[in-house]
């Protein structure tokens, strides 16, 4: 047999509070929290054959520190990817949605308290273990106290009721729960030891660990008992290369794919075409809702900002920013205009938005509030207070940068002064609740929707920057998560957003400045097939694996 040599540089660890661990970015986005970054690997490839396969994807997955463990991270988290060495109750479609994996199907309580799965009977461990529903029952029993910041405070227990059906108690109905069946991989109960497991991991899924070097590599190979559609390619070699080696390799002809940073969204290499990938990561300003008043949070940090919390300059903002030049001047068209920061996802509220890159429109709105530049110096004011506040972004983040300066510069000629603060995460979060803040956001877990914008006081977590309070959204938000029915937790997610009266976005509160959605970006070897990727797929390229193919039966093209 073949092999299938995937190369992965792990850059820029971020995990999640909502639904699992383990996402990434370069630096951590909304409702995570940041890690370390991995080194330098260097790597020495030979030629490959036909069913080899090399790839790099650096920056929404990283070598695990706790090694392969769904309980500790591994596969899960605001930036979701397929396991690979562990099976999930459910997957994902090439449409995005949701269907079954593990699973046969599932039904939830009338009070939605109660989800009970039916799982196949024909899924054996690699060790030759049949797995059965106590496994299923283990796993989210021992993610419940799991020390991570895996989310299931809300499970109450699993239970096997056969060896084909768990039942899931909750405490409250919880219609996001569907997105922790869906990225939890299933653990043995007779192998599973916290802290081990993670470097010797048994699982179910299309591979299977058979070596990891920890800092340079981890091999993977086909698992020949694997229940589902067996992928053409045979072993997976992931390699932890930063990501400047890593498109070095691509240059070279060493790998297959490489994702490839934004800024080099313009250059071609020889024998690879460039494709680009919706991921849905949002990137947008949230601003302070409060007044300052002198209120500290207990950490010490200022809270409010009488600047932002004016709903004119807000809105003004919203309204007078070109979306369409920021997207295409910073990030060279490789994605879309946002609004809501949930504008590509089924649960997004196309009535939220607003016509934005209209200048006159928003001077308008800020001289009907009073803010007018009496002085002549540029610089709106009202009330003895100048249209003026602090803009935080993580400098390491040349995107980041780069689309504060374009926000920066148009909202000067509205009359509006953004101060650009380029620092570390720790700064960032101190200031979030008094200043306006560069965040980006990539969970497809609803849960992380109602956490964003439910009202709550100002503590040390970065869940709702703004402070955000408003008891409509805040019914609509606890409906949407509460509702047994998956239509009508969509149907409230989005008013939530906008209910032709108010809500979180542009149209209504206009609780942030969303800005565009950044695609991720791959050079492709031509030689390989990539079948059809799933919706978003850029923060998951390896999803559809078993789609994958060579188009050269006698090996990668040779540069």
């Amino acid at each position: 047999m073949g092999t299938l040599i995937v190369i992965i540089a792990f850059i820029g660890i971020i995990s999640s509070t909502s639904g699992c661990v383990s996402s990434s970015t370069d630096d951590p986005e909304l409702g995570s929290a940041p890690g370390p970054e991995s080194g330098s690997a260097s790597a020495s490839l030979t030629s490959r054959a036909s069913d080899e396969l090399v790839v790099n994807v650096y920056s929404h997955t990283r070598e695990p520190e706790t090694g392969f463990d769904p309980l500790l991270g591994w596969g899960c988290g605001h930036v979701n990817f397929e396991p690979l060495i562990q099976s999930t109750l459910f997957k994902s479609a090439d449409d995005g949605s949701i269907i079954n994996d593990l699973a046969t199907g599932y039904s939830v309580s009338p009070d939605g308290k109660t989800w009970t799965v039916n799982v196949r009977d024909d899924v054996k461990f690699t060790d030759g273990e049949k797995l059965t529903a106590e496994d299923v029952a283990f796993t989210f029993n021992t993610a419940i106290g799991s020390n991570s910041e895996l989310d299931m405070s809300n499970l109450e227990n699993a239970r096997a009721i056969n060896e084909t059906a768990v039942e899931f108690k909750l405490k409250e109905p919880q219609s996001s729960f569907i997105w922790r069946l869906r990225y939890v991989g299933i653990v043995p109960e007779h192998a599973y030891t916290k802290g081990t497991y993670g470097a010797s991991p048994i699982g179910s899924g299309p591979y299977k660990l058979v070596q990891w070097d920890k800092g340079q590599q981890a091999i993977l190979e086909l698992n020949d008992n694997y229940y589902g559609q067996k992928p053409y390619f045979k072993k997976i070699t992931m390699l932890f290369l930063d990501k400047d080696t890593a498109f070095a390799a691509a240059k070279s002809g060493k790998v297959d794919i490489a994702e490839v940073d934004i800024t080099h969204a313009n250059q071609t290499i020889n024998g690879y075409g460039l494709i680009s990938l919706p991921s849905s990561r949002a990137f947008g300003i949230s601003f302070p809702m409060q007044n300052d008043t002198g209120k500290k949070n207990l950490a010490g940090d200022p809270v409010g900002n009488d600047v932002t919390s004016d709903i004119a300059i807000r809105k003004a903002l919203n309204t007078g920013i070109d979306r369409k030049a920021i997207l295409d001047g910073v990030v060279y068209g490789k994605g879309d205009v946002e609004y809501t920061g949930v504008d590509q996802r089924a649960f997004g509220n196309p009535k939220a938005r607003v016509n934005d890159s209209n200048p006159e429109e928003a001077k308008k709105i800020l001289e009907d509030a009073g803010w007018k530049d009496t002085d002549g110096d540029g610089i709106r004011e009202k009330d003895g207070t100048r249209a003026e506040f602090d803009l935080y972004y993580s400098s390491s983040d040349q995107t980041r940068q780069a689309l504060s300066v374009a926000v920066s510069e148009q909202a000067k000629k509205l009359g509006i002064k953004i101060n650009l603060v380029g620092t570390n995460w720790d700064e960032i979060y101190a200031n979030q609740y008094s200043s306006a803040v560069l965040y980006a956001y990539s969970s497809i877990d609803t849960f992380n929707l109602y956490q964003q914008y439910h009202t709550k006081e100002a503590d040390d977590t970065y869940r709702n920057p703004g402070l955000y309070s408003n008891p409509v959204v805040d019914g609509y938000l606890e409906t949407a998560l509460r509702t047994s029915d998956q239509d009508e937790a969509v149907k409230n997610w989005q008013l939530a957003a906008y209910d032709g009266n108010t809500g979180f976005g542009p149209a209504g509160d206009a609780t942030w400045l969303w800005l565009v959605t950044m695609d991720y970006l791959y050079a492709v070897d031509e030689t390989v097939d990539m079948g059809t990727p799933e919706k978003n797929a850029g923060s998951d390229v390896l999803g559809n694996i078993y789609e994958w193919t060579r188009t050269n039966a006698t090996g990668p093209s040779q540069k």
